[in-house]
């Protein structure tokens, strides 16, 4: 499958802000959406890595896209939140969250809404992009989540959750006691995040 067939398919997005600029991910691909918390630091991972959370029993790394865009980071406020994605790596979906100043809204973009990506002029890597959202007057910028969060930071995440045993099967089983949103885990047929605060 195509890469212009995926977007095509994929109509809703979350949309965030990130140092001043306004990204969206496809909503198939966000777990749900929790408060800024704790970040515990992990020894040599990649700078773009800020830690490792404890949800519901899974280790999740936290990436900031600040740092992996080569941004200055932005200050924590009471809007920073994480939101927890699947990205592919070799095939396997593996769970991350990545930092957002704000959550924005869910929009819907039909197929003649995205343009492809400008070949100069973001403060993104043209490959990081599945295209530009146009959201009303304004264009937002489509990451493709896969090829934002590199095969090496996807590794750091595989091999921290490897360390704490099949968690995820347990996940499936048993729900934990988190306070709102689905447990972390493969599959499922939920088609939006949910929202802990």
């Amino acid at each position: 499958m195509s890469a212009m067939q995926n977007v095509v398919e994929q109509t809703q997005y979350l949309t965030f802000h990130l140092a001043g600029e306004e990204y969206a991910v496809g909503i198939l691909g966000v777990k749900e959406i929790i408060e800024y918390g704790t970040i515990t630091k992990v020894p040599q991972t990649p700078p773009s890595i800020r830690g490792v959370i404890n949800l519901r029993g899974s280790v999740v790394p936290v990436v900031d896209l600040a740092l992996k865009f080569g941004l200055s980071p932005s200050p924590v406020t009471e809007r920073t939140c994480i939101v927890i994605v699947e990205a592919d790596l070799e095939g396997e979906r593996t769970v991350m969250g990545i930092i957002a100043d704000a959550v924005s809204q869910v929009i819907e973009l039909m197929p003649q809404d995205i343009q492809a990506p400008p070949a100069f002029g973001t403060r993104v890597r043209v490959d990081f992009l599945r295209g530009m959202g146009k959201a009303g007057k304004k264009f937002v910028l489509l990451l493709d989540i896969d090829k934002v969060l590199s095969t090496a930071e996807l590794q750091v995440s595989a091999a921290l959750q490897a360390t704490q045993g099949d968690s995820q099967s347990s996940d499936k089983e048993s729900p934990g006691s988190g306070t709102s949103g689905a447990p972390v885990r493969k599959g499922g047929e939920r088609r939006g995040p949910s929202v802990t605060t």
